[in-house]
């Protein structure tokens, strides 16, 4: 029988995804549960405040719809503290693991990442490098690029210089990568902010939107007829690739409404592939998490081209949505694992890097 553990979920945190981290935390606890294991609630507020109770989930849940309705601002209670320790009346109590499950920036970013690290908790994901890297971008590309990993022409944009010299940026990028494109924060998840540019008036809406986000900026060159493939990646130093799925978004493309708000998109699992893309892609899935280090769980996107069936990596995401609806779960329970199996899989890969890492010497 499997060890049972004590994990702590961390959700909420001060990311724009704030509300998708809590759908994604509430299935992971519930699956925490189903596999055995006690589950320690850890929530964050947007404004960073820590509150380490049993009914974490319900006070965040409930402040979300308030904030949705205009009514924020009510005391979250007691027991809150800029971090669980400073919260004498909640004392965090023992934990073996943390799950992260906190998606965006200052919680999928690196940020939580090195706080665990500085407190020598075996967590879930991604650590500090792999999480600040798949996190911006930029960065990212250029990870790719030195991996010979193909990826379509971008331009990297600072928001300084683009308000500085809006005319030199837009000309930068018409002569780099012309029309259509795609405007992105470079540091940002679940399709926050992310515009398609067909013209130049397009493109100056896009960017002044993008920059709101984040300052530094992605540009992309538009994939022709782009077919949305995704690939889940699981392991550490061995990582294995899921069956590929399609989405087929109700909108022009996979975003943030299409994701998380309407209900006309399509996720085909498997997806409807030949064997050589098939094995092409979850060949590069594998590749693109070993290029930035991670460790644990990735989901990696890809573009495939509906002409040429030409494959362009994306992103990578390193907490991706985890629902039970969710493309991560929904493509491992496609290649044989179900939801409870996945999370506590992901649980003894937690620990399995920890005592890796409890060999590295400290002291001389």
């Amino acid at each position: 029988m499997t060890q049972k553990y004590r994990i702590g979920v961390l959700f909420g945190g001060r990311s724009s995804e704030h509300e998708v981290s809590l759908a994604s935390a509430q299935n992971v606890m519930d699956a925490l549960r189903q596999a055995g294991h006690t589950v320690i609630p850890i929530g964050i507020l947007p404004s960073g405040q820590w509150l380490p109770r049993p009914d974490a989930h319900v006070l965040l849940a409930e402040r979300a719809v308030e904030e949705h309705h205009g009514r924020a601002g009510s005391d979250p209670g007691e027991g809150w503290g800029l971090l669980p320790h400073a919260a004498p009346e909640a004392p965090l109590p023992d934990i073996d693991v943390i799950f992260p499950v906190l998606h965006g920036p200052y919680g999928e970013d690196g940020t939580v990442q090195g706080l665990l690290e500085m407190a020598n908790l075996p967590y879930v994901g991604c650590g500090v490098l792999a999480s600040a890297l798949a996190m911006d971008k930029i960065m990212a590309r250029r990870i790719f690029a030195e991996a010979k990993l193909p990826q379509v022409p971008y331009v990297a944009l600072n928001r300084a210089a683009w308000r500085s010299d809006p005319n030199a940026a837009l000309a930068e990028i018409e002569r780099t990568l012309g029309y259509p494109v795609f405007v992105k924060p470079a540091n940002l998840g679940s399709s926050v902010g992310i515009s398609k540019a067909r013209d130049r008036n397009q493109l100056v809406a896009a960017l002044h939107d993008a920059a709101r986000f984040d300052r530094k900026l992605l540009i992309e060159a538009a994939v022709p007829d782009a077919r949305e493939i995704e690939v889940s990646v699981l392991g550490n130093v061995d990582p294995a690739a899921s069956v590929p799925g399609e989405i087929i978004p109700g909108n022009e493309f996979y975003d943030y409404q299409a994701k998380y708000i309407a209900d006309n998109s399509e996720l085909i699992i498997p997806a409807r592939l030949d064997a050589a893309v098939t094995a092409q892609v979850r060949k590069l899935a594998v590749a693109a998490f070993k290029a930035l280090d991670c460790e644990g769980l990735a989901r990696v996107d890809f573009l495939l081209d509906g002409s040429t069936n030409e494959i362009y990596l994306n992103e990578v995401n390193t907490m991706p949505g985890f629902t039970r609806i969710s493309m991560y779960p929904k493509l491992w329970e496609a290649t044989g694992v179900n939801y409870p199996e996945l999370v506590d899989r992901l649980v003894q890969l937690a620990l399995e890097r920890y005592s890796d890492r409890q060999e590295n010497c400290t002291t001389l």
